[in-house]
């Protein structure tokens, strides 16, 4: 082709370098893009067809300049900076996280800026809302994927079943016999705990221990409840007619103070089958499912005697003590774990499941197609999307109130720039010289 052949030479480098300068401007322009990974122009040089080999046997080939081949992303990990945001998630290692649209198309992201829309919904700032596995009404996360919602979630109230004590009655304490009417003055310890009804109501009862024999060290417990919530046969209510005798249990203790026996707990009410029986409406707890666990006993559950409550020397004391059912409640907080767990915290107490945030990758995630707003999707050259939990096989880590920064070095934008220039520069001196050359061909003929 000659000499011209130069000028289009060198207007495929400054086409190549100013696509390659729009490049580092924008990775330039995206350093403080949360989640944004930096794209690098790769160059491919161009050959003309064969022109002849003189003579030889290596064909002369002519070279026609440079082109783009492709603008290829680096998904190296970005550094993690904390936040005060709860939902501000940073995947630590492999994986994307999965949003959806109304229309339920799927985008896939690195910017984990998540917040709650008027719906409760966990969102991006673009409004998409974050996918994860879903979890039940007893919080056992599940296979189903679907939107993630956090704020119009409750905690249902439970009934108590199960009351828990454990500790030590005083075997110096001396013989004493029960009445409602001077409950203090007639018991020698005594501990106070909830019980919940089928409305979700605490009912706030004491139980008051008294020993009633000191050659067998036995024990009797007696539960006092506030007479306006229960019901209770005649004379189970105390003479001011404030307080109600709900239930009577004995507790028998070995020579060496162990705890051999457990009596059935006795109920003051006028139920079929007996139990506790509330005034406010809530169904009543039948005695078979009311349970009070003071540790195993020797012959009732033939046990050791010694996991729970004893009746040695020293001060009457309850070292532990706990009851299952709870209020109703509304989510009062929320906190995500490595594994993506997202666990409520309830106004009752309580903590539930509220689901697990997915991750999604790509066996090429170089292949993936971005969208813009952080935003990726799905191309024929980044594969099948492969769904999993994070921690476990080859997914990322979740770090809560953590986003990941961009992964763009400054630094070496900068020196690219300079090499971009140069380039530019130096093709369009080949312009320049080449326009110089034709020129004093022209000359020639003068």
């Amino acid at each position: 082709m000659g000499i011209t052949s130069a000028f289009f030479t060198a207007t495929s480098g400054i086409n190549a370098t100013s696509r390659a300068l729009s490049e580092i401007g924008n990775n330039i322009a995206n350093a403080q893009t949360t989640g944004y990974k930096t794209r690098t122009v790769t160059f491919g040089d161009l050959f003309g067809a064969s022109i002849g080999g003189g003579g030889t046997t290596n064909s002369l080939v002519e070279g026609r300049g440079v082109r783009v081949l492709g603008i290829d992303p680096s998904f190296s990990q970005g550094s993690l900076q904390t936040t005060s945001n709860a939902l501000d998630l940073a995947v630590d290692g492999d994986g994307f996280f999965q949003v959806t649209d109304a229309n339920g198309d799927a985008f896939f992201t690195r910017a984990g800026q998540f917040g709650t829309d008027a719906a409760g919904n966990v969102t991006n700032p673009a409004g998409l809302k974050l996918q994860g596995f879903q979890a039940d009404t007893n919080g056992v996360i599940t296979g189903t994927v679907g939107d993630l919602v956090l704020t119009t979630t409750q905690q249902v109230g439970t009934v108590t079943s199960l009351v828990n004590m454990s500790g030590n009655l005083s075997a110096g304490q001396a013989v004493k016999t029960f009445d409602i009417d001077d409950p203090i003055g007639t018991s020698s310890f005594s501990t106070g705990f909830q019980i919940f009804d089928s409305l979700g109501f605490g009912h706030g009862v004491t139980m008051y221990f008294n020993k009633t024999s000191a050659a067998n060290n036995s024990w009797e417990y007696n539960i006092v409840g506030t007479a306006s919530e229960f019901t209770v046969v005649a004379g189970s209510t105390s003479a001011d007619g404030l307080s109600d005798l709900v239930a009577t249990g004995t507790l028998d203790f070995t020579d060496g103070g162990l705890l051999d026996s457990e009596g059935t707990p006795t109920y003051y009410d006028n139920a079929t089958p007996t139990g506790l029986v509330f005034t406010n409406g809530a169904a009543d707890i039948l005695s078979a499912n009311l349970a009070f666990n003071f540790g195993t006993s020797i012959t009732t559950d033939g046990g050791a005697g010694t996991n729970g409550m004893l009746g040695q020397g020293g001060a009457s004391v309850i070292l532990t003590q706990s009851q299952n059912g709870f209020a109703n409640g509304t989510l009062a907080g929320t906190s995500i774990g490595e594994d993506g767990v997202l666990l409520g915290r309830f106004s009752n107490g309580t903590t539930r499941n509220l689901g697990q945030v997915l991750l999604t990758r790509f066996s090429n995630p170089d292949g993936l197609q971005p969208i813009g707003r952080n935003l990726f999707i799905q191309s024929a050259d980044s594969g099948s999307p492969l769904d999993g939990a994070p921690s476990s096989g080859s997914f990322g880590k979740i770090f809560a109130n953590t986003l990941e920064a961009s992964n763009v070095d400054l630094g070496d934008e900068l020196v690219n720039m300079i090499t971009m220039q140069r380039g530019f520069q130096a093709n369009a001196r080949i312009i320049t010289t080449t326009d110089t050359l034709l020129g004093e061909l022209v000359n020639l003929s003068r």
